[in-house]
Formats: C-alpha cells, sequence, structure tokens
C-alpha cells in the first residue's frame, strides 16, 4: 500500500451537497482508504457571491453521518491548511504574479461592455466568441500594450482580469484512469481567466494551486469536469509541476428519460437528492436520513452508481467496499439512479438491525404521535412487524393497531370473514379466553384450535373473524402473537366490541 496516496474532495458551499457530490466523496475515501492514504475536504469558495451559509456545515455533518469521514480539513488540520480557498488569497497571488512573470499568463483590461459587444457580433454571423490564440493579439490586454501602459493601468486601479495563455498548435494527450488516453488541440481552447476583478482566483487556478500544495497524488472527480483538464494539465506544466493522476467518474442519470439526476426529478418521484434535509426560503427538500435510510444502505447504493465489482455480490459493508473497490472497474458511461434499488438496500440493512436496537427509534416516533408505545411490549412488537417494514414509520404503520383499537372494519374482510353465526362463535371464544390463565402465543394457539374443534367450528371460521376483531382488516402478524401482547383484558375487549359491530 503507498502511503503517499492523497485524495480531496472539494465541493463549493453554494447549497445542499447533490448525491452525485457524496458519491464523488465516497469513491475518493475508498480509494485513500484501500491505500492507506488521507482523504482531504477543502472548502473551494472562491465565488463569493454564491455561497450560501449554513452549507460548509452541512457537508461535513453529511460525510460524518454516512460515515466518512475526512481526515484533513476544516477543523481536523493535517499540515497543509488552510482548507478554504477563501483563506487562501495572499498564497494565490504569489503564484499568479509567478505565470504572468514567465509568459503564461497575461493582464486583460477589456471591459465588460467592450466583450459583450464582441459577442453579439459574433453572434449575428452565427459564431461564438472566444477570448485566445485567434484574437488575443487583437484585444485590449498586455499582449498588445507595451509595460509602460500596463504598469500605468495597473497603478491607476484600472479594473483587469489575468489570463492563461493557450499555447498554439499543440496536441495535448493525457491518461485519464477511467478513460483511457484523452487528446485535445489546443487551437480549440480558449485563454481561461485564472484571477476575477474582485481579486479572487477561479476555480481552475484555485484548484490546480491547491491541490499541488496539499501534495494531491490522484484526482477523482465528476465527468462534468472533464473538459477542464486540458487547461489544468498545462497549468501544471506552466509552474514545473508534476500534474497528479486524473479520473473523471460518470453522470448520475435520471431514473427515466436523459439527462442528470436533479432535485426535480427527486420531487416528482418522491425520493431524495440529498444526504440531509435541507431548509431555504421557506421550502424543505427531503434529506435520506430524515426519511430513515440507514447510512450503510445509502453507500451501498451509491457505490455502485458507475462501479461494478465484478462478482454477484451487491451488499457491502463499508470494509468491504475498502477492499473491492478499484477504479479500472468504474463505468466510463453515465449510471441511472434506481430509487427502488434503494428501497432495496434499505430493506436489507433494516431487517439486520436488532429488534431491540430499534425499540428507542420506534418509541421516539410512537411519542411524536402522541402514543406512549411503552405500554406494551414493544421490542415484541417490533419482532412481530419488522419483516414488513424498510423503515421506523413502517413499523408504527404496521402495528397501529396494538395501540388504538379499530372502531371500524375493513368492508371487503367483514364480507369475507363474518357469517351467519359469526356473533355467537366470536361470543363463545370471548368467554372461553377468559378463562385461560396462560395467556402466552404457543398456548392461546393449542387451546384456541381445540375449543374450535370440540365445538365444531372450522379453523378459518374462527380465526378470520377473529383477526378481523383484533386489528380492523385481514392483516398483521400471527393472531395467536397480537393476543399475547394486547393482553386478555384488550383481546375480550375488542372481542366484544367487533360483537356489537357485526350484530
Amino acid at each position: 500500500m503507498n502511503s503517499s496516496v492523497r485524495v480531496r474532495f472539494a465541493p463549493s458551499p453554494t447549497g445542499p451537497l447533490h448525491i452525485g457530490g457524496v458519491r464523488t466523496a465516497l469513491f475518493n475515501y475508498l480509494f485513500a482508504k484501500q491505500h492507506n492514504g488521507t482523504f482531504v475536504l477543502r472548502i473551494e469558495d472562491t465565488d463569493q457571491t454564491r455561497y450560501v451559509p449554513g452549507a460548509e456545515s452541512y457537508i461535513g455533518e453529511a460525510l460524518d453521518w454516512l460515515q466518512i469521514p475526512y481526515d484533513e480539513g476544516p477543523g481536523r488540520e493535517g499540515g497543509f491548511g488552510p482548507y478554504r480557498q477563501s483563506e487562501r488569497k495572499a498564497i494565490y497571488h504569489d503564484y499568479i504574479a509567478q505565470l504572468i512573470a514567465s509568459g503564461h499568463a497575461y493582464y486583460a483590461f477589456d471591459s465588460t461592455e467592450d466583450l459583450s459587444e464582441l459577442r453579439a457580433q459574433a453572434e449575428s454571423q452565427g459564431q461564438t466568441f472566444t477570448y485566445g490564440v485567434a484574437n488575443r493579439n487583437t484585444l485590449n490586454n498586455a499582449l498588445t500594450r507595451n509595460p509602460a501602459e500596463v504598469t500605468t493601468h495597473l497603478d491607476a486601479g484600472r479594473p483587469y482580469v489575468v489570463r492563461f495563455k493557450i499555447p498554439e498548435n499543440r496536441t495535448l494527450v493525457f491518461n485519464d484512469l477511467i478513460r483511457g488516453d484523452v487528446t485535445i488541440q489546443t487551437s480549440v481552447l480558449d485563454d481561461k481567466i485564472l484571477f476575477k476583478s474582485d481579486g479572487m482566483p477561479t476555480y481552475h487556478f484555485a484548484n490546480v494551486v491547491d491541490d499541488h500544495l496539499m501534495a494531491i497524488s490522484h484526482v477523482i472527480r465528476g465527468e462534468e469536469w472533464l473538459p477542464s483538464l486540458a487547461l489544468h494539465v498545462l497549468l501544471y506544466e506552466s509552474f514545473g509541476w508534476t500534474a497528479p493522476k486524473f479520473a473523471h467518474l460518470p453522470l448520475i442519470l435520471k431514473p427515466s428519460g436523459k439527462g442528470k439526476l436533479s432535485k426535480r426529478d427527486g420531487d416528482a418521484g418522491g425520493f431524495p437528492v440529498f444526504p440531509l434535509e435541507w431548509a431555504a426560503e421557506g421550502v424543505v427538500s427531503s434529506g435520506y436520513r430524515e426519511q430513515g435510510y440507514a447510512p450503510a444502505a445509502v453507500l451501498n447504493l451509491l457505490a455502485f452508481l458507475g462501479w461494478n465489482p465484478g462478482t454477484e455480490q451487491e451488499v457491502f459493508s463499508k470494509n468491504e467496499l475498502i477492499t473491492a473497490f478499484n477504479l479500472s472497474r468504474v463505468l466510463k458511461s453515465g449510471a441511472k439512479f434506481d430509487p427502488e434499488k434503494a428501497l432495496w438496500f434499505q430493506n436489507h440493512y433494516f431487517q439486520n438491525i436488532l429488534d431491540s436496537e430499534l425499540v428507542p427509534a420506534y418509541r421516539t416516533y410512537t411519542k411524536s404521535l402522541g402514543v406512549d408505545s411503552g405500554l406494551l411490549d414493544t421490542a415484541r412488537i417490533i419482532e412481530l412487524v419488522k419483516p414488513r417494514a424498510s423503515f421506523v414509520r413502517d413499523l408504527w404503520t404496521q402495528s397501529a393497531f396494538f395501540f388504538e383499537a379499530p372502531t371500524a372494519f375493513d368492508p371487503q374482510g367483514v364480507k369475507k370473514a363474518v357469517k351467519t353465526n359469526t356473533c355467537v362463535l366470536l361470543s363463545g371464544l370471548g368467554d372461553f379466553l377468559g378463562g385461560v390463565a396462560d395467556f402466552t402465543q404457543d398456548a392461546l394457539s393449542e387451546r384456541t384450535k381445540t375449543w374450535a374443534l370440540d365445538n365444531d367450528f372450522g379453523l378459518g371460521a374462527v380465526m378470520m373473524p377473529l383477526r378481523l376483531a383484533l386489528v380492523g382488516s385481514m392483516q398483521g402478524p400471527d393472531v395467536f402473537a397480537i393476543m399475547a401482547v394486547l393482553g386478555q383484558k384488550e383481546t375480550r375487549q375488542r372481542i366484544a366490541y367487533a360483537i356489537t359491530s357485526f350484530g
């Protein structure tokens, strides 16, 4: 294992962390841990106009909830900080000065109005305006002004940006660990802005400087950054630095149709696209945590969005994912998001939680509904209904009848279960149950079946109306288990109520 492996997850604090960003964080985390490396969180907040309060803390909380915590980052210093780009401003000024001095970057004084006019002219001719090799020597920049004029402009405080000088007529070939060799002609590239007029670096520049200074060995990021790869590689070259290895992950696509997965898709499909709930401007967006998903289920879901282990195994613990993960098995094509698969993973993990471990969450949930579930054997109730549940809320849906005696009965159940002699049968059964001393599931099963046989009642003629009386429908777990949990008094009261309703 190579302990020099250092990867980073570098989100912008512009809102909630999308599930695609979480997938990127997960793949970086798995790669780092597999190589005994370091997982770095860097907050890329160079665009202060888009900064959203609370977004940074949301990112850290989401990673911690998913149990993929960062090793270095804000609040977890590792000797490579600061880890917020807004706190590294002085560093960027030093490095942009280096590029200008070496001729790889230049000041550009073109006004917003001038550039807008040039774009409009190009559009009128059916073309797209780009600032680069073809026209940079005709525009208002340090390439067309003598050094004295440039100094005068700078001393006068004239607004400027710093642009990268794309080399002419070069064919760039670089390797992507997922996509193989990528070839780009520099003639199609424009002179990107590296430093903005507000004195802050652009993403491209800060990203490269920070990755170098933080000794990042592998850049694992989304496919949307693939078009920027040429510029980033050229920046490394201009500084004389060794570039990290790159891997661009496939997009996460809508469940149906074309395009990237969006919040709108989640709203329409009734599933979250954020790890945690997010509230802004009076609108609350649901999160996997608040919907009751287990962190392990979400990780398992995300791991399979663009990665294939090469085996039939679908359920992985985090440690198993660390062992199995390999960038060579990450797919190039986009991965469709499947909400049903998310539920499948959740059900698997939910069924493997010990019943006793679910008791506190179940009691908290029922308390929020005004129900004191501690009055009955909560662990036993959970054991009975859990096979039909994937979330704590499902446990309540399946078990509400334990705490709320039915006052109405399913019409289809009544039609199927209630016959001419049903009320007489239930009355006799109620009296019989009043004399049962051992009110346990096994004893009730044995004695009730014997009672039905002794009185010439078919077992179905007894069990169907009995279930209806206890539950209000033909659903639910074993009838005798229900009776044992309810107890003798409540069981007989429900039978008595049903008799008055059926009669």
